[in-house]
Order: C-alpha cells, then structure tokens, then sequence
C-alpha cells in the first residue's frame, strides 16, 4: 500500500461522518392534522352547546308567556281539555313563546252573534283566539259577514252525526301573530294521535 493511498485512508477514518437530517414534513402534517382535529371537535362542541342553550332558552320560555283562548261548542268541551292540559304540561313555545292555552264552551249560536256584532264581544269574554263550532255553517255565516275576522282557514278535526267540527283561527285586536300561528298550530296538535283518540273516547269520530 502507498503513502499516497495511506494518507487518503487516514483522511476518511479521521474526519466526522455526516448525520443523517430527520425528514421534518411528517411531523408537520402530524401536528396540521392534529389542529384541524382539534379545530373540528371544538367548532362541533361550540355549535352543540349552542344548539342545547337555543333549546333551554327555548324551553324556559325566555320571551314569556301568551294566553290563547279557544271557544268551543260544548259537544267537544272534554276532548278539547283533555288536549290543552297535555299541550300546556308540554309547554308547548311558538315564536319563542310559552303559549298556554285556555279551552271555553259557548253556543255557536252565542259565539256566532258576538262575532258578527249582533252581541257585544263582552259576553263571550272578548275576542278569542279561535273557534271550533260544531258545524261548518257557522263557519260560513261568518266568512259571509264578517270575512276580515278570519285568520286561518277552518278545517275539520273530528266528525260525528251531522257534525263536521271545524277549527278555525281569528283575527282581530289583542291576536297577534304568535297566537295567529298558535291557533294553526294547536289545530294540527289536534290531528294527532292521541287527541284524535279524546275525541273517539268522547264518542266523536277522528277527521
């Protein structure tokens, strides 16, 4: 062996190895993924915890309370009760309000002259919120005579012998919109099972 290749041997045994670099990419996708993990599971935390104060406040009746009054012919008295007691354990909320409904049995007869200003609105308590007479003749004598006092369509939530049981929802001062949209939805509560089967057990037919 010569000097030469000796020399250049020595060079290499002498001098540091160089160190291998760790790949850094790897690691930086890691902890992007992380984050974005992180930054996931907080936005699903914070749009559910909103979700349930939406719900909470919505329960709590934080907008207050509106009573809805509802006359009805006296046939259906007892299923009508029967429905708002289970509605108002369930504080049922419209328009972010606890709406508490209060059910009243009148003549059609009595309801339709105070309507129509033949009787003084006094002595059927003041304007209500709606109306379910027995029959939808009376329906039509006030579509007829007072049309503006219509404030959603009447539809039928039971039938008996000649009866077809029309609910209906009025407008006129002191209902406002909450108990405009309350009345249409109290008549859908109506539909449902278990108030349909008030009705069956009153010896009513359901709609």
């Amino acid at each position: 062996m010569g000097k030469g290749e000796a020399t250049g041997s020595h060079r290499i045994v002498g001098k540091k190895a160089p160190r291998r670099r760790i790949a850094t990419w790897p690691i930086a996708c890691l902890v992007l993924a992380a984050l974005i993990g992180l930054g996931i599971v907080g936005w699903n935390w914070a749009d559910s915890e909103l979700n349930n104060r939406a719900e909470a406040q919505a329960a709590s009746c934080s907008q207050g309370t509106s009573h809805m009054r509802v006359v009805v012919t006296p046939s259906v008295q007892k299923p009508l009760t029967a429905a708002a007691d289970r509605w108002n354990k369930a504080a049922t909320v419209v328009h972010g309000q606890c709406v508490h409904v209060m059910i009243e049995a009148k003549p059609s007869s009595q309801v339709l002259d105070a309507l129509v200003g033949r009787a003084n609105l006094d002595s059927i308590g003041g304007l209500p919120a709606a109306w379910l007479p027995e029959s939808s003749y009376w329906v039509s004598e006030l579509t007829t005579k007072k049309p503006e006092m219509i404030g959603s369509p009447a539809q039928s939530v039971a039938n008996a012998r000649s009866a077809d049981y029309p609910f209906i929802g009025l407008s006129g001062q002191g209902v406002d919109d909450t108990l405009l949209r309350a009345a249409q939805t109290f008549r859908e509560y109506l539909e449902q099972p278990a108030q349909q089967a008030d009705f069956a057990a009153a010896g009513i037919k359901s709609a």
